[in-house]
Protein backbone atom coordinates (compact mmCIF):
# COMPACT_ATOMS: atom_id res chain seq x y z
CA UNK A 1 0.00 0.00 0.00
CA UNK A 2 1.34 3.43 -0.97
CA UNK A 3 0.73 4.98 2.47
CA UNK A 4 3.11 2.53 4.18
CA UNK A 5 6.26 3.66 2.33
CA UNK A 6 9.22 4.35 4.63
CA UNK A 7 9.81 8.02 5.44
CA UNK A 8 13.27 7.86 3.87
CA UNK A 9 11.79 6.64 0.58
CA UNK A 10 9.07 9.29 0.80
CA UNK A 11 11.68 12.04 1.27
CA UNK A 12 13.87 10.71 -1.54
CA UNK A 13 10.87 10.46 -3.84
CA UNK A 14 9.74 14.00 -3.12
CA UNK A 15 13.30 15.24 -3.67
CA UNK A 16 13.49 13.29 -6.95
CA UNK A 17 10.33 14.98 -8.17
CA UNK A 18 11.48 18.42 -7.03
CA UNK A 19 14.76 17.93 -8.87
CA UNK A 20 13.20 16.80 -12.15
CA UNK A 21 10.62 19.61 -11.93
CA UNK A 22 13.41 22.19 -11.54
CA UNK A 23 15.29 20.68 -14.48
CA UNK A 24 12.16 20.66 -16.61
CA UNK A 25 11.35 24.27 -15.72
CA UNK A 26 14.87 25.30 -16.71
CA UNK A 27 14.64 23.36 -19.98
CA UNK A 28 11.29 25.00 -20.71
CA UNK A 29 12.75 28.48 -20.14
CA UNK A 30 15.59 27.74 -22.56
CA UNK A 31 13.18 26.38 -25.17
CA UNK A 32 10.87 29.39 -24.92
CA UNK A 33 13.84 31.67 -25.54
CA UNK A 34 14.66 29.74 -28.71
CA UNK A 35 11.03 29.76 -29.85
CA UNK A 36 11.02 25.94 -29.92
CA UNK A 37 7.91 23.77 -29.67
CA UNK A 38 7.31 23.39 -25.94
CA UNK A 39 4.15 21.27 -25.86
CA UNK A 40 5.90 18.01 -24.87
CA UNK A 41 7.95 19.55 -22.06
CA UNK A 42 4.90 21.47 -20.82
CA UNK A 43 2.84 18.27 -20.72
CA UNK A 44 5.61 16.42 -18.86
CA UNK A 45 6.10 19.29 -16.43
CA UNK A 46 2.39 19.37 -15.64
CA UNK A 47 2.41 15.58 -15.11
CA UNK A 48 5.40 15.89 -12.76
CA UNK A 49 3.68 18.61 -10.72
CA UNK A 50 0.44 16.61 -10.50
CA UNK A 51 2.38 13.49 -9.51
CA UNK A 52 4.26 15.28 -6.74
CA UNK A 53 1.02 16.77 -5.45
CA UNK A 54 -0.67 13.35 -5.37
CA UNK A 55 2.27 11.74 -3.55
CA UNK A 56 2.50 14.46 -0.93
CA UNK A 57 -1.24 14.41 -0.30
CA UNK A 58 -1.36 10.61 -0.14
CA UNK A 59 1.47 10.45 2.37
CA UNK A 60 0.10 13.33 4.44
CA UNK A 61 -3.28 11.59 4.65
CA UNK A 62 -5.16 14.41 2.95
CA UNK A 63 -8.09 13.65 0.72
CA UNK A 64 -8.65 17.05 -0.91
CA UNK A 65 -8.27 17.00 -4.66
CA UNK A 66 -6.71 19.95 -6.45
CA UNK A 67 -6.63 18.18 -9.83
CA UNK A 68 -9.42 16.65 -11.89
CA UNK A 69 -9.69 12.94 -12.62
CA UNK A 70 -8.74 13.69 -16.22
CA UNK A 71 -5.57 15.54 -15.18
CA UNK A 72 -4.60 12.68 -12.86
CA UNK A 73 -5.26 10.12 -15.58
CA UNK A 74 -3.18 12.07 -18.12
CA UNK A 75 -0.37 12.53 -15.60
CA UNK A 76 -0.37 8.80 -14.86
CA UNK A 77 -0.12 8.04 -18.56
CA UNK A 78 2.80 10.47 -19.03
CA UNK A 79 4.62 9.01 -16.03
CA UNK A 80 4.08 5.46 -17.32
CA UNK A 81 5.45 6.52 -20.71
CA UNK A 82 8.58 8.02 -19.12
CA UNK A 83 9.48 4.91 -17.10
CA UNK A 84 10.87 2.77 -19.97
CA UNK A 85 13.34 5.46 -21.05
CA UNK A 86 14.51 5.93 -17.46
CA UNK A 87 15.00 2.17 -17.14
CA UNK A 88 17.02 2.08 -20.38
CA UNK A 89 19.21 4.92 -19.08
CA UNK A 90 19.71 3.04 -15.82
CA UNK A 91 20.72 -0.10 -17.71
CA UNK A 92 23.49 1.92 -19.36
CA UNK A 93 24.72 3.37 -16.05
CA UNK A 94 27.23 1.67 -13.79
CA UNK A 95 25.83 0.37 -10.51
CA UNK A 96 26.93 2.50 -7.56
CA UNK A 97 27.49 5.71 -9.56
CA UNK A 98 25.63 8.91 -8.69
CA UNK A 99 23.81 8.71 -12.04
CA UNK A 100 22.60 5.17 -11.26
CA UNK A 101 21.39 6.20 -7.80
CA UNK A 102 19.59 9.24 -9.20
CA UNK A 103 17.84 7.13 -11.83
CA UNK A 104 16.98 4.42 -9.30
CA UNK A 105 15.34 6.97 -7.00
CA UNK A 106 13.58 8.71 -9.87
CA UNK A 107 12.15 5.43 -11.17
CA UNK A 108 10.96 4.48 -7.68
CA UNK A 109 9.37 7.93 -7.26
CA UNK A 110 7.61 7.69 -10.62
CA UNK A 111 6.35 4.18 -9.83
CA UNK A 112 5.02 5.30 -6.45
CA UNK A 113 3.29 8.26 -8.06
CA UNK A 114 1.65 6.03 -10.66
CA UNK A 115 0.51 3.69 -7.89
CA UNK A 116 -0.91 6.59 -5.90
CA UNK A 117 -2.72 7.96 -8.95
CA UNK A 118 -4.22 4.54 -9.67
CA UNK A 119 -5.75 4.59 -6.19
CA UNK A 120 -7.42 7.98 -6.76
Amino acid sequence: MIESVFETVQRQSIEAFQSVIRKSENALKKMVGKEANTSVIEKRLHALIVSLYILEHTWNGRDDQHYSSLEISEARQVMNNLLPSLKRMMDKSAVGTPQYTLLERRIRAFQLAVQAMEQK
